[in-house]
């Protein structure tokens, strides 16, 4: 059992290793503003994240829901707890890179709005509130 899950994780890893990659190659296309390029991506993104998640439901599986940590630090097996902090290691920058580039993308589109605003300005007629300030 203990030699499938290793399989398993490694199996998991690789698939972390080539999001993450698929997540800088998701950055480079957000700084270049490659809006085709991203919506190429999406799909990438998306098969690998389901091949993860089906990874993920097997190793539940095997353990019955138990924690994984906790059988990893039953087991002590090197090999096991190995992949184990590898794995541990390459989500955390996955789950980086990927707070990195929403926060870009909620970066451009706030920049995209503010040219915009500039470039149409609302045409309202202003007036004066309460408090004396422009109300709009």
């Amino acid at each position: 059992m203990i030699n499938d899950l290793i399989k398993l994780m490694k199996e998991q890893k690789a698939h972390l290793d080539q999001l993450l990659v698929l997540l800088q190659v998701q950055k480079e296309m957000i700084m270049k503003k490659d809006a085709f390029g991203l919506e190429g991506l999406v799909n990438k993104l998306s098969d690998c994240s389901k091949k993860i998640a089906q990874e993920e439901v097997a190793r539940r599986k095997m353990l019955n829901n138990s924690s994984i940590k906790e059988f990893v630090s039953n087991a002590k097996n090197k090999d096991l707890t190995e992949i184990y902090s590898e794995l541990s290691s390459t989500l955390e920058k996955v789950i980086f890179q990927k707070e990195t580039n929403e926060l870009l993308i909620k970066q451009q589109v706030s920049l995209n709005s503010k040219i915009l605003e500039m470039m149409n300005p609302n045409r309202d007629m202003k007036t004066y509130n309460s408090y004396g300030n422009l109300s709009r």
